[in-house]
Parts: structure tokens; sequence; C-alpha cells
């Protein structure tokens, strides 16, 4: 390959990095802002329905056509073989990819304008908030949910969480059956230890005239893990039913959307000691101070609410103290369909983003292998035809 020729394609190149550092600049001025982030925004522009696509076809066909008039009128006197010819290949392989994905670096400067206007710490901030209030963003209809709200979701303060017992107190055709809940406890101890323990504790319930097997049957899982050996079992008898200092709301332990990168147990049980401190440890207004930066959050992603923190407060104190009344509805109006959708088009814009579409990936790599051989095909041509014509005279 002549320096000229490697000249050509390396100025080939540094013309396709300007083409990609403007394109790169117009997504990133053209960016319409957190507000209008959807289900529907992705970034990629190869459906030929925008500015960004449109020009797209035409600045890439534009710069092939005199790539190739060039190539071949001032570039195409060598018969090359072998390795020569395979770095002209590849060199046109590059310039072709090159000159199909500019809708990439549009889709780059997007996301980085995205990042100046959503730093991934206040993002993840907002999930934490959301994540601590989330069983106040129910639909009414959804507090009746056993599912959703029970017992077995509370995970603050002690001795909670809870696990559930059903026992049949008279079988047949209608049994009858009676509901306790235990505390969860864990008891840690040294293998050899536990083992010498557990046969000591068996003589003394015989002696005692326990049921051994009873407490056996409270054992929830045992683990063993190196020397030491871990034990889940059922402690003692709570009654939630009758507990003053829990209500509906901390009876739900799902989170609205996890932080990248924390452990989902950790953040679910940090919002369930946040929400309770604020139902129970804190003062009202705190309370209130909260679901008014709920509201700042909500108007801040454009999500349609005609949320009112004072009233939303109210609500929530009447079924904080008078938990034995079904909840009917409190005020929490907001778009919850679109908050959830656009925390979910964030997500995979800040940790999955699709620069090239799934959907695309075949056409788009089948354009430029097919774009790559014509160009090869007519350089090689035209390359052996001016050489065999040289060499005729």
């Amino acid at each position: 390959m002549t320096k000229n020729l490697k000249r050509y394609f390396i100025k080939s190149i540094i013309v396709l990095a300007l083409i990609h550092l403007a394109y790169f600049l117009y997504g990133y001025f053209t960016f319409e802002g957190l507000k209008n982030i959807n289900i529907y925004t992705e970034f990629y522009r190869f459906k030929f329905y925008d500015d960004v696509s449109i020009s797209h076809f035409f600045v890439s066909g534009l710069f092939l056509l005199i790539f190739l008039i060039f190539l071949i009128r001032n570039h195409s006197r060598e018969n090359y073989k072998g390795g020569n010819l395979f770095k002209v290949a590849f060199c046109l392989l590059l310039i072709s990819f090159l000159t199909f994905s500019f809708f990439v670096s549009y889709s780059f400067g997007m996301n980085a304008k995205l990042k100046t206007e959503l730093s991934e710490n206040d993002f993840n901030n907002d999930k934490k908030l959301l994540n601590v209030l989330n069983p106040f963003l129910y639909g009414y209809t959804s507090y009746s949910s056993e599912k959703l709200f029970n017992y077995e979701n509370i995970l603050y303060p002690k001795p909670y969480p809870v696990i559930k017992q059903e026992d049949t107190i008279s079988p047949g055709e209608y049994p009858i059956t009676e509901t306790s809940y235990y505390s969860i406890d864990t008891l840690k101890a040294l293998t050899s230890t536990f083992d010498k323990t557990t046969n000591k504790a068996d003589s003394i319930f015989n002696i005692l005239g326990f049921d051994k097997e009873e407490l056996y049957k409270r054992v929830i899982s045992k683990t063993v893990v190196g020397d030491s050996t871990e034990i889940v079992f059922k402690s003692v008898q709570v009654h939630p039913e009758h507990d003053s200092d829990i209500c509906i709301f901390i009876e739900n332990k799902s989170l609205f959307n996890p932080v990248q990168g924390d452990s989902v147990s950790k953040q679910t049980y940090q919002a369930a000691v946040d929400r309770y401190k604020l139902l129970y440890n804190s003062k009202k207004d705190s309370l209130t101070y909260t679901f008014q930066k709920l509201d700042t959050i909500l108007r801040k992603y454009n999500i349609e609410t005609s949320l009112v923190p004072k009233q939303l407060t109210q609500d929530v104190y009447h079924y904080r103290d008078n938990q034995d009344e079904p909840l009917n509805g409190i005020r929490n109006t907001f778009d919850r369909k679109a908050l959830a959708e656009k925390f979910k088009t964030l997500d995979k814009l800040f940790y999955e983003p699709n620069y090239l579409h799934p959907n695309i990936i075949a056409i788009y790599f089948a354009v430029i292998v097919a774009v790559w051989i014509v160009l090869f095909l007519f350089y090689v041509l035209f390359n052996k035809k001016k050489f065999n014509n040289n060499n005729k005279f």
C-alpha cells in the first residue's frame, strides 16, 4: 500500500471523526431535557423518521460517493496482492463502519447532556426517597391486597419480621384454622459446640418432659458454613393485630426502584426503618416535608400530579391511628404509570444504553458489509483495469 493511499485513508478517517464530533455536539445541544424522556426514548437513530436519520442518510451517501471517486481516480494504479490487498480491505471496512455510525455519536451526545442535567447521585437519591414512600403511592384498590400488605412484610421494629403459621383446630368439610405469628431469630455457633449442646439439651428436655419435637418444628432452616452452624427459627409468639405501633403503611416492603449496585435486602430494610421513623418517631411536619419533596420529584420528572402534601399527611395519620378501619383511599393522585416508565427508561439510559438497538443490529451490519463489498469490488476492478491499461503501453 503506497504512502499516498495511506494518507488518503487517514485524511478520510479524520473527516469522518469531525462529522462524528458534529453529530455528538448536535445530540448534546438538541437534547430536549429530562421532562421529555419517555419509554419511546432510545439512543439510536436509524429509522428515517427524523432530522438525524434523514441527514445521516444524505451525509453518509455524499461522503461515500466523494470518497469512492477520489479513491478510484487518484489511488487505483497498483496491482495489490496478498497482505497489501488485505490492508486496503480492512481500511475500507473501517471507513464503511465509521460512515454509518454517526447516529451513535449523536446518542453519546444526548447521554452526556442527560448526565449534566441529572447526575447519578441525584438519580439514586430520588430513588431512595421513592423507596421509603412507596407504600404511600399505591392506588386505593391495592391496599386491600393481602399479598401486598400483610404482617409478614413488616421488617421493623423488633420483634418483626414475623412468620405466619396456620394450625387446623377442627378438620372436616369446613375446617377451622388458627393463625399465629412468630418472630424470626437466628442462632449461630461453632458446629462442634452446637452438637455438644444439642445432645445435652435433648437429655434435659426428656427429664423435664418438654416436647422437643415441637421445638424442632420451629426450626426454619439450618445452614452449615465452614465450621459454623446457623439456625433460623421461630421465636416468641407475636400479636401484630393488637400492636398499636404498626399500621398498614409498614405492612409493605416493596421498593419502587432499587438503587443499582446496592444490596436489595439492605435497601428494603433501611427503607422500612426510615418509613417507621417518619410515622412514629418524627413530628407530623416531617412527614409533610417529605411529601413536599415527593411532589418536587414528580414535577421534576414531569409527572402529572394533584398531590397536596398536607392533605396526604392528614390521610396517612388518620389510617395510622385507626388501623382497624379499612383504607378506602388516600389523596395521593398522580400518574403512577408515567412515573414507573420514566424511571425504567432512565435506568436503561444510565446503565444499559442502547446505542445500537437490538432490532436493527442485523440490518445495520448487513448494510455495512454490503457497502464494504461494493467499495472493495469497485477499487479492485478499477485498479486492475488501470494496471492492465498501463502495461499495454
